[in-house]
């Protein structure tokens, strides 16, 4: 087998030169702002990358807390398969986690194909719209809507079929650099494995309208299930205060603590957060939000040490 690299300035259009001469895609990374790509074609590989591109991290990376806030507005990045993609942790907590607002302004097909993922830990939430997807051993291809959100565990094959216009979904994985990998011989649907499991982990779907509210620190929350699908190793939830203005959170001694407004007002602190604001929160340290409007939702999420079964 041969291989080569190529230099350049373009990725967009040097992949679609190289498709053009018969080669596929079979990685490509960063999902938010790709910069390597690896093609192949008869036995040759070509590698292809833009100046300065992120060398991948041999483990996942060590965690650096931070405290966050990320306001709405920011300009939105070209990602993988024509997605816009916003960066909700700018700096990465060290290459530990990426969240990312990820939104599709035209509706209809989505030009993705079959992919997996080598990811620590991989959600994805609706805020607006839909969006037709399809997932490795759990059958037919089923529409995700506002609320709905999945565990995409370790590797599993998975495709976006079609969307809304206006789609947007927030998006939190780690580590925050990894590799898209192409599966040209899978075809989805292709079947269903209730139960398989994927690593240690195995695939959720919560579905908004089928949960009910209950209870959660003063105000309500509609849980997922992703703390059982994890193992433990992370807990979402949305949550909205009902009647209350202030709700108080102690301290978690994992190590993400990610907040998004998916609608209405509130205060963190000194700071005015709004909607498609995101925090993040350090561990260790107890928060709380104020002044929220009667509207306010939030997609909470939390998560324990990765590595601490490793």
């Amino acid at each position: 087998m041969s291989e080569r690299e190529i230099a350049c300035e373009d990725l967009s259009l040097a992949i679609d030169d190289l498709r053009r001469e018969g080669f596929r895609l079979d990685v490509i990374y960063p999902a938010d702002d790709p910069a390597i790509a690896i093609l192949s074609r008869d036995g040759e590989t070509v590698r292809v990358a833009l100046p300065a591109a992120p060398p991948l991290p041999e483990s996942l990376p060590a965690f650096v807390p931070e405290h966050l806030i990320t306001h709405a507005g920011a300009v939105a990045g070209q990602g993988r398969a024509g997605m816009l993609y916003r960066d909700l942790i700018p700096g990465r907590l060290g290459g530990r986690y990426i969240a990312s607002h990820i939104m599709i302004g035209q509706g209809g097909p989505v030009a993705d194909w079959v992919h997996y993922h080598r990811v620590a830990l991989q959600m994805i939430y609706v805020r607006r719209g839909w969006v037709r997807v399809v997932y490795e051993d759990q059958g037919e291809p089923f529409v995700m809507r506002e609320g709905d959100l999945v565990l995409q565990p370790p590797l599993i094959r998975h495709r976006v079929l079609e969307s809304s216009a206006g789609l947007d979904v927030v998006e939190v994985s780690a580590p925050a650099l990894h590799e898209t990998f192409a599966d040209h011989e899978l075809e989805l649907p292709n079947g269903e494995q209730p139960g398989r499991m994927f690593g240690r982990q195995h695939f959720l779907r919560h579905v908004a309208a089928d949960t009910p509210w209950t209870p959660f620190n003063g105000g309500e929350a509609q849980q997922t299930g992703i703390v059982d699908a994890t193992g433990q190793l992370a807990e979402v939830r949305t949550i909205r205060p009902v009647m209350a203005t202030e709700m108080s959170f102690a301290s978690h001694e994992g190590e993400l603590v990610f907040g998004f407004v998916l609608e209405g007002t509130a205060e963190l602190g000194n700071h005015q957060l709004g909607l498609a604001d995101a925090f993040v929160i350090p561990p260790g340290e107890a928060w709380a939000l104020t002044g929220m409007s009667r509207d306010f939702h939030l997609l909470h999420v939390t998560t324990g040490r990765l590595d601490a079964g490793a």
